[in-house]
């Protein structure tokens, strides 16, 4: 768990945590501020540190191949601290995920590959990982886990489609998603995003 910052409720005593992703050129702290504004007292916070701050090189959109081995070290870093909170007693059905741009991907990517039921996911701006979509690579069933993935159109970095695509994918695995594309907003997430996941996702 290095390079990994927690804050909130401290993971002995919390009864739920939710795993924060940051994106390209972000850092842990940039993601965890995201926090302040979410219904998640009570939980812990976990926010893996990418090293160099990007987690893969290319786009999301590359040939997975091409972004190795990155992506594989990045989806490990992620499976790593998911089984480090499981082994302080919190079930996976009390594990939220949530990522903004290139963590967003990643959390699609991560949650697609080990879908289960969790305490819920939200996508800002992102969708699963490659050139396609590798079916063949996403197994399990979310058994209704909660997924908000919101998004803009355009994005320069993420097609609506694969927003959309992402979405059906994950209903296909048994996730209840919610999603919202927005007009012309900037690479960044809103208020009504933010209002979403608290509605949809965080609503304890």
């Amino acid at each position: 768990m290095n390079n990994t910052v927690i804050k909130g409720e401290p993971l002995a005593s919390s009864k739920k945590a939710l795993i924060m992703i940051h994106g390209r050129g972000a850092a842990a702290q940039d993601i965890l501020s995201i926090a302040n504004y979410l219904n998640v007292d009570g939980f812990s916070l976990v926010a893996p540190q990418a090293p160099g701050n990007t987690w893969y090189p290319l786009s999301f959109l590359a040939k997975p191949t091409d972004n190795e081995p990155h992506l594989t070290n990045a989806l490990n870093t992620i499976s790593e601290t998911v089984s480090y909170i499981e082994n302080q007693g919190i079930g996976k059905e009390n594990i939220y995920f949530l990522g903004f741009s290139q963590g967003a991907c990643l959390t699609a990517e991560f949650t697609a590959r080990n879908a289960a039921k969790y305490g819920g996911i939200v996508i800002f701006t992102g969708g699963v990982i490659g050139d396609k979509i590798y079916d063949e690579n996403y197994t399990g069933n979310f058994d209704g886990t909660p997924v908000f993935i919101g998004t803009g159109d355009p994005d320069f970095h993420v097609p609506v489609e694969r927003a959309n695509d992402t979405a059906e994918l994950f209903k296909t695995m048994g996730a209840t998603v919610n999603v919202k594309v927005y007009d012309n907003i900037p690479h960044t997430i809103i208020q009504d995003e933010i209002e979403q996941a608290n509605q949809l996702v965080f609503k304890n």
